[in-house]
């Protein structure tokens, strides 16, 4: 397979072939890629993927009532070393930890009924506006070249400042358009690369 050049090695391959530009229409799953994109910011992507599992058991499988919950005690514990070096741990930075937490609550409250004065959304929803304004949450179907692919866009710069609005943080415009790559809003997969072909279809 002529994958994507950035899929390079045995993780990247397995993730860009069975995940990266799936389109994604259920909150919890974009509220992860939500969460471990921020974490990603000035890292490699392969570093997260590498630590999605220690996520997942830090961040109670990205559940957002109970994200929304943690402590600073509990905040506090996730940044420590473990005891054991070898054990792979979230990134352990307290910036991008505290985010989570405050995205979390920004999500629910994106979602809250009581909210509804404020247009209350399902994240699903609220973010597919912007690749599709009618609703319909159809990617984007690009068709780039090596070389063409930008780093931001004005979609994601418009998703970027919505978010921000809403309470969220760590979600500026190039880690939103990350976001909308890996959750197949937009079909970024070169033209040379057969899934570019399969998410099309």
């Amino acid at each position: 397979m002529h994958r994507c050049p950035w899929a390079k090695g045995k993780e990247y391959e397995q993730y860009h072939d069975t995940e990266w530009g799936v389109p994604v229409r259920d909150d919890r799953t974009l509220f992860e890629f939500l969460i471990l994109e921020g974490a990603q910011a000035g890292l490699s992507w392969a570093t997260i993927l590498n630590k999605r599992d220690a996520y997942r058991e830090a961040f109670e499988d990205f559940d957002p009532n109970l994200i929304a919950r943690f402590t600073p005690a509990r905040i506090e514990k996730l940044l420590q070393p473990p005891r054991d070096p070898t054990t792979i741990t979230i990134v352990r930075n307290r910036l991008k930890v505290n985010a989570a937490v405050t995205n979390a609550k920004a999500y629910l409250l994106l979602r809250s009924p009581s909210n509804a004065a404020k247009n209350a959304h399902p994240l699903a929803d609220f973010l597919w506006l912007f690749p599709d304004p009618t609703g319909n949450k159809r990617p984007i179907q690009n068709r780039w070249k090596p070389g063409q692919v930008p780093a931001t866009t004005p979609i994601s710069e418009a998703m970027s400042k919505a978010l921000r609005k809403r309470g969220f943080t760590f979600v500026g415009p190039t880690i939103m358009y990350a976001f909308m790559q890996a959750t197949g809003m937009v079909n970024d997969h070169l033209l040379t690369c057969p899934r570019h072909k399969e998410l099309a279809a």
